[in-house]
């Protein structure tokens, strides 16, 4: 029985127990709270309902507390029950009602811990976005696997979810990163404002390959600069796709800004908002009634010189997503120094005729990478940072994927080396994946031994190390589920490392295998199946996270 399944039962006991004293239904939420006890000795489970709902009926909540508690008793699937307090309601299942989760998960297989609550949403996922002017740097690296494993949690919950990298190729920081190229090819310093660095030495190399004639068949300076400007964003691009397909994050969609100028999506946008006194004008520019929507100040879109602001793509963009392709929500996960486009982009969606909550973003802090307690020197090759590729180098996919994920975005973060290359239970990834294998090894064992998992009784399951595990397993639905509510994925990484934790904790206390002098009895059996339903929830949560589960460590 699980957390939500016990939700149900009181659900149903509570209205019958209501309609017999008279008492409102009503007043029953329809979302039950079901607990676990900080003390164990106090029962499995337990729920608030009576001290949340007596008063509305007019009764003593204890009292209330009481008749729910009696009329719990009456289901086989509940072994003991108890009042405690002003009307706390402490709750124990009976073994083989608690073990029937086992067979629950092993049926469900790679199916267990989703759920469909996001079934009607359609969601634009976009995260990364990194300009094509340099390698992807440490916060762009935090995005690339947290978004991907909000993007998978989303698809897990039952959404439609589109994984999208918007390629900024439009704009000042494109002519600057062309302009270093040319720079380089000539053998001379890199501009003021222009990008360092060995790989921008190597892309103008490449782009001198492919086109050998580049600075002597006398074209004209700007010429020269178009030539790099198109073959080298191309190049940087392309490396930045390999980087993250290697990290294990792929895109549906790469939607280039400068199609939005090209395609007269821009001008469209900006004529509906004109036409629909959505913009103003001032000073000889145009200006979006943005304090209208919950902005702190209306911004310029179309500046006095007539070229359009950064906005006036964005507004675009947010056309795009939510009008011509019909998604029901665009979530943009946004870097630190973003704040101020919380409010805009939901003003530019209010003001194009959406509704300002069908926008949401997310906005991740700061990641340091240390050593002894010191931070580690910036990479040569990018010039200025730490890249992806120096991370995945330093401690590789999977330690680099749940070293960013299992934090939550809202703080800092600093990545330990020293910590997340060790093999041992201070590196979570590290912790979580030897569990796994752990379990992949009894697996191997038990084939030997000739338990299995059929037919079972999970009655036999009464030790408090494996009540305790079951009862980890029944949470994993709702992790997920609040994983996915809250765009936490970070939830799903702690909660592998908990039930790694329990796992480990049963395992050294309940013997799962018979020994070798030793017959296969029942109870084997109920514990394999104990552990092959707690190696399918591991290997679906990492799977959540883009994390392997290996068989072998």
């Amino acid at each position: 029985m699980t957390p939500a399944e016990l939700a149900d039962l009181i659900h149903g006991v509570a209205t019958s127990v209501f309609t017999e004293h008279d008492l409102d239904p009503a007043v029953i939420p329809p979302q039950i709270t079901v607990e676990r006890p900080r003390n164990p000795e106090h029962g499995d489970y337990a729920t608030n309902l009576a001290l949340q709902v007596a008063k509305k009926a007019g009764a003593n909540p204890r009292e209330v507390a009481q008749w729910l508690s009696d009329a719990l008793l009456a289901n086989p699937g509940i072994d003991e029950t108890s009042v405690a307090g002003p009307g706390f309601i402490n709750i124990r299942l009976a073994a083989d009602a608690q073990g029937e989760l086992v067979g629950t998960i092993l049926e469900a297989g790679s199916a267990w811990g989703t759920g469909s609550a996001l079934s009607d949403q359609k969601i634009n996922l976009e995260f990364v976005s990194a300009n094509p002017t340099g390698p992807i740097h440490l916060g762009g690296t935090r995005w690339a696997a947290v978004g991907d494993a909000l993007g998978r949690v989303l698809t897990a919950n039952g959404a439609q979810v589109t994984r999208e990298y918007y390629f900024n190729d439009h704009g000042g920081q494109i002519d600057r990163f062309a302009r270093s190229l040319v720079a380089a090819a000539k053998g001379e310093p890199a501009p003021e404002d222009g990008y360092g660095g060995d790989y921008i030495k190597d892309i103008a190399g490449d782009v001198v390959k492919q086109v050998p004639d580049v600075l002597t068949s006398g074209r004209s300076d700007e010429e020269i600069q178009e030539v790099f400007r198109s073959h080298g964003v191309e190049l940087m691009f392309t490396h930045i796709k390999d980087s993250l397909h290697e990290f294990g994050t792929d895109f549906d969609v790469y939607f280039h800004e400068n199609s939005l100028f090209e395609s007269g999506a821009v001008e469209k946008a900006v004529e509906k908002l004109k036409n629909d006194d959505r913009l103003y004008e001032a000073d000889g520019a145009w200006w979006l009634r943005s304090t209208e929507y919950g902005d702190d100040k209306d911004r310029v879109v179309i500046k006095s010189d007539g070229n359009a602001a950064y906005i006036a793509g964005d507004i675009a963009y947010i056309d795009d997503k939510l009008g011509q392709r019909d998604h029901t929500l665009a979530i943009y996960m946004l870097g630190a120094d973003h704040h101020g486009y919380v409010a805009r982009l939901k003003a530019a969606a209010a003001a194009l005729g959406h509704n300002a909550d069908d926008v949401e973003v997310l906005i991740g802090q700061m990641v340091n990478l240390v050593r002894d307690g010191k931070p580690v020197r910036m990479s040569k090759r990018a010039g200025t940072v730490i890249t992806l590729d120096d991370l995945v180098e330093a401690i590789g996919v999977d330690g680099a994927r749940y070293a960013m994920i299992r934090s939550s975005v809202d703080s800092s973060l600093d990545i330990d080396l020293e910590v997340w290359t060790s093999q041992s239970n201070d590196n979570p990834v590290y912790y979580v994946q030897y569990a796994h294998a752990r379990l992949a090894s009894l697996a191997r064992r038990a084939e030997e031994s000739e338990v299995n998992v059929h037919g079972a009784d999970y009655g036999l399951l009464t030790h408090d190390r494996e009540g305790k595990l079951i009862r980890t397993l029944a949470e994993f639905p709702e992790v997920v589920a609040t994983a996915a509510e809250l765009r936490e994925p970070h939830r799903i990484a702690r909660y592998a490392e908990g039930l790694a934790g329990t796992f480990h904790r049963f395992y050294d206390s309940c013997q799962v295998l018979p020994k070798s002098d030793e017959e296969a009895k029942p109870l084997h059996s109920a514990r394999f199946a104990l552990s092959m339903a707690t190696k399918q929830t591991l290997h679906n949560a990492l799977e959540m996270l883009g994390v392997t589960a290996p068989e072998r460590m």
